[in-house]
């Protein structure tokens, strides 16, 4: 069956580019925690590699955004980006010294800040203003489907070799390197350019802010504000296993979760280009408030099942659609800056979220952090309701 025509060779090969890449990352999700505890990583160690790790992913994200728009050039960043997390997966297990992994987790995660916001740059430059929802979409879409293939791949090894940990971590450079491979199949669009310009400093893509147009901004406080409370997945996994008692069933319903972004992303990318990303998105806001106000009183398997299933369509409705959206607001020449402006401060924004969400359920237990999660999106979808522009459909 054919593709649309707006599913062109560079969006197909870059979503199965994704797919490949993630079904590398979601392999070790199950297994990276047991690996670590059982190297010497205490729970504290492991937290604290984490959040360097992403702060690390952050920063780079905007960096590399940056210096993409400034050499004219997205390709070259995008394969390396990927180049580096395949590399890092074997990389954890070479030696076991703590300064290592960090080494080793440090470089997926710039890896990850290397790609990000040139791919969605290519993205987008495949895409006219009336398809772009669709394009991040069905982007995301392949992407999830990783996330689904990936941990299923790792129990059914782990089923039959348990003792085998540390292997799955060479077999997911496979799939890794096979997304490195597919970036040979893209060839980049010529772009008018006087000159490229100079590296840029490490923070000068916070700059783009003095610069950007009004509805960027307004867009962006929101979609910020909304990150800030948007915690790690980790803590709905961990309500999951402590109301079940089974690591089965919250990587289950994690699998599930995956399987509904997967499933409804491109076509509620479509319904977006069709009736306008604002009213998509903001549906998606409602079902996140949803989820969390029902993960507060949530005790049963079915019930997470159905609220797992009610998260995905959240992340279905509204991440790609951010980034398209975001897109459609800035100049071609300014994308990769633009967006990687916008996913740097989201990436340390959720980082907070997970402390903040965290520190809350210490003091006050589960239930709270979950409603005050739930009271604070609803309180962006009053704001952006009533002061986010409807996004340009033509």
């Amino acid at each position: 069956m054919p593709f649309p025509k707006h599913i062109t060779k560079a969006v197909l090969v870059l979503s199965m580019v994704s797919l490949f890449a993630d079904i590398a990352s979601e392999m070790l999700y199950p297994v990276v925690p047991v690996y670590l505890r059982s190297i010497g990583f205490s729970v504290f160690l492991i937290g604290l590699l984490e959040g360097v790790a992403e702060a690390t992913a952050g920063l780079s994200k905007g960096y590399f955004g940056n210096w993409s728009d400034n050499k004219g050039k997205r390709l070259p960043f995008v394969r390396w980006g990927y180049f580096l997390s395949a590399l890092a997966k074997p990389m954890m297990i070479l030696l076991k010294f703590p300064l290592w992994i960090f080494f080793a987790r440090t470089t997926d995660r710039i890896g990850k800040g290397l790609r990000t916001a040139p791919r969605d740059a290519l993205l987008s430059d495949e895409a006219s203003i009336a398809t772009k929802a669709a394009v991040f979409s069905f982007h995301r879409g392949m992407d999830s489907f990783g996330a689904v293939i990936g941990p299923l791949l790792a129990l059914t090894f782990l089923h039959f070799y348990p003792e085998k940990i540390t292997t799955l971590f060479i077999i997911a450079f496979i799939p890794g390197i096979l997304s490195v491979g597919l970036t040979f199949l893209i060839k980049e669009k010529v772009r008018l350019q006087k000159a490229p310009k100079k590296m840029p400093g490490l923070f000068t893509f916070l700059k783009y802010w003095k610069i950007a147009g009004k509805d960027y901004k307004r867009l962006l406080i929101p979609l910020l504000f909304f990150a800030l409370f948007n915690s790690s997945d980790m803590l709905l996994l961990l309500k999951v296993k402590e109301a079940t008692g089974s690591d089965h069933t919250a990587i289950m319903v994690y699998i599930f979760f995956n399987l509904i972004y997967a499933i409804f992303s491109y076509p509620l990318g479509l319904l977006a280009d069709k009736l306008n990303m604002k009213i998509v998105f903001l549906a998606g806001l409602l079902l996140f408030s949803l989820t969390y106000f029902g993960m507060a009183y949530a005790s049963s398997t079915i019930m997470f099942f159905i609220l797992f299933g009610v998260y995905g369509l959240f992340m279905a409705s509204t991440e790609g659609i951010s980034k398209a959206w975001i897109s459609n607001m800035i100049p071609k020449e300014e994308t990769g800056t633009g967006i990687g402006l916008f996913v740097s401060l989201q990436s340390i924004a959720l980082m907070l979220a997970s402390t903040f969400a965290g520190l809350v359920w210490t003091i006050f237990g589960a239930k709270t952090a979950f409603l005050m999660t739930s009271f604070a999106s609803l309180t962006v979808f009053l704001f952006m309701f009533f002061y986010v522009s409807m996004s340009p459909k033509k």
